[in-house]
């Protein structure tokens, strides 16, 4: 579907705080869970937030760091110091 976005991540204990955060910005997502990886699928656009991720994991995030554990997205990135927006853009 052309309209859907997605984001995965390696599962690990550094992206389980990032997955949990992007659950709560985005009630429309779907989590699906793999030995290996966690993929995130939404229709429309993705929001991570930075103050979100910071409240899970107790310190200062940089998003930069979400390239830590990334294995892969698709969606046009539009990035901020404060969020990391995935949608398609015309």
């Amino acid at each position: 579907m052309a309209d859907s976005v997605f984001i995965a991540f390696q599962t690990n204990d550094d992206s389980r705080p990032i997955i949990e955060a992007i659950e709560a910005d985005n009630p429309h997502a779907v989590v699906n869970a793999f030995p290996a990886m966690v993929k995130i699928d939404a229709v429309g656009r993705l929001v991570i937030r930075r103050e979100s991720i910071e409240e899970r994991i107790g310190r200062a995030f940089d998003l930069r760091e979400l390239q830590l554990n990334l294995i892969s997205l698709g969606g046009n990135i539009d990035e901020t110091d404060d969020e990391f927006i995935l949608e398609w853009k015309a």
